[in-house]
């Protein structure tokens, strides 16, 4: 069964922000959102639990240098998108 993305306001700004930044992204941004939906735990995701201020977070990948920060809620196979960007960026 898919996950539901779930895209807060602030997330929707923030994403579209980075990806007029970034445009050459896009495609590989939209297959990892595609991706994710599927099954979270693909090995291509690099899907992690962030520390620090972070903690109770995680992060996919969607290259070496960019990322999403998200609250995976597997209870309710819901999945909350909470910030994107460089892993500088997003720390």
């Amino acid at each position: 069964m898919p996950f539901t993305l779930l895209y807060p306001d602030s997330y929707i700004r923030r994403a579209r922000k980075f990806l007029r930044k970034h445009p050459e992204i896009h495609s590989q941004y939209r297959k990892i959102l595609q991706l994710l939906e599927l099954d979270p735990y693909h090995p291509a995701l690099r899907l992690h639990s962030l520390e620090g201020r972070l903690k109770g977070l995680s992060s996919v990948s969607i290259n070496m240098s960019y990322r999403i920060v998200l609250e995976l809620e597997i209870r309710g196979e819901e999945i909350i998108l909470i910030n994107i960007g460089s892993h500088d960026q997003v720390d």
